[in-house]
This record gives C-alpha cells, sequence and structure tokens, in this order.
C-alpha cells in the first residue's frame, strides 16, 4: 500500500453545511450504503432542518467475511470498496448539507457498527438516532444493529424501513 491507501483507513470527522448551531437537537445517524441507511440519512436531514438542529453522520467500517480469503486479498478487495463506497456517500453528504443548509459532522470509523454508533451517539450528546432497518435474514435470530441500539436504552433511536 501506498502512503495514501494507509491514510485513508484513519478515523476523520468532517464537517459540511453552515457553522454548527449551539442550540437545538443533536441527531447521529448511521450509514453504511444500504438503501434503509440512506433513507435513514434523508429522514435525519429533514429533522435536523426542521428542528434548527446539527446532524453527525457516521460511516462505520467493519471487516467483512473476506478474511476467508486471507488477509491480503481480504484487506486489498476491502479497500477498494470501502474507499469508493466512501467517497460517493460523503460527496451525497455534503451536497445535502449545502443545499438544505444544515450542519453535518461527517464521521468515518472503524469497528463494529454498534459499537460505533453507540460510542459516537454519547460522545456527541445526541437527542435521537436515526438507523435504517437491517435487511439481514440472521439478524432476526441475532439481532440487529437497530435492536441493539434500542435496548440500549440511552436515547430514542427511529428505524427507518
Amino acid at each position: 500500500m501506498n502512503g495514501n491507501a494507509a491514510g485513508a483507513f484513519e478515523s476523520t470527522v468532517e464537517r459540511f453545511g453552515p457553522p454548527r448551531h449551539h442550540t437545538g437537537r443533536a441527531i447521529l445517524a448511521g450509514v453504511d450504503g444500504s438503501d434503509t441507511a440512506m433513507r435513514a440519512a434523508a429522514f435525519a436531514f429533514g429533522m435536523a432542518r426542521r428542528e434548527g438542529g446539527r446532524l453527525i453522520v457516521a460511516f462505520v467500517v467493519c471487516h467483512t467475511a473476506l478474511t476467508t480469503l486471507g488477509p491480503a486479498v481480504a484487506a486489498t478487495v476491502e479497500h477498494d470498496t470501502t474507499l469508493q463506497l466512501y467517497a460517493e456517500i460523503r460527496e451525497q453528504i455534503r451536497t445535502a448539507a449545502e443545499e438544505l443548509e444544515v450542519p453535518v459532522s461527517f464521521l468515518k470509523t472503524f469497528g463494529d457498527p454498534y459499537t460505533a454508533l453507540r460510542g459516537t451517539a454519547d460522545r456527541g450528546q445526541v437527542d435521537t438516532v436515526v438507523v435504517g432497518a437491517s435487511q439481514k435474514a440472521g439478524h432476526r435470530f441475532a439481532g440487529s444493529v437497530a435492536t441493539k441500539l434500542i435496548k440500549t436504552g440511552h436515547w430514542p433511536v427511529l428505524v427507518v424501513p
């Protein structure tokens, strides 16, 4: 990997839209590129705009089952796919923040989505968490990220279908 590729896997926070309001609600939306997550982000944008709040959008990178192909293959495939997805989502969030005039902190972080979103919500002192409904069949048995966040009970959680 070159120096730029290594830096692509560092956690980052970027700010888009107008300056952050010190009043109003703080809303967290978790995004992963899925249709339900992007609908959740759109809902969270509308909520922040209507309420004069600020929005934190968290893109959480979690390592997948590709590791069974071998660490080098998995790292290369995940790296390229993740960078492309991140760039696309980042641009969509930046454009929406400017057009809707919503102050947004766009966070890229790594790890388990539940743990990352829970920590971000607590650190950001959010009033509401908005996530998309899981589309994975196995989550009916093991529990989805949304279900785990709801059970945490620290903040209201809106699950967008």
